[in-house]
């Protein structure tokens, strides 16, 4: 599945949310993410994720889609990084 990541978090929890996202997927914005990840990336992302921030201050959000063929996406500006440098 394809998605789009989009995360709000502490000051203090920012590194490791955005170490984890970088893990799954491609950064392209400050905490917005985005790519193909399977059902089992999907679910050991989140998991991660619920371990790492405070859900009571903290917001994720996921947006799938079925392919990525099916997003239009208008930028402007410089990118973060090439869609090719998931670590």
């Amino acid at each position: 599945m394809f998605v789009v990541l989009v995360y709000d978090t502490a000051v203090e929890r920012n590194p490791a949310a955005l170490r984890t996202c970088r893990q799954y997927l491609h950064w392209v914005q400050h905490s917005v993410f985005e790519g193909e990840l399977s059902a089992a990336q999907h679910r050991n992302l989140m998991t991660a994720l619920r371990q790492q921030l405070d859900l009571s201050y903290d917001s994720v959000r996921m947006y799938r889609i079925g392919s990525p063929h099916l997003v239009q996406v208008e930028a402007l500006g410089t990118e973060l990084s090439h869609p090719d440098s998931i670590l």
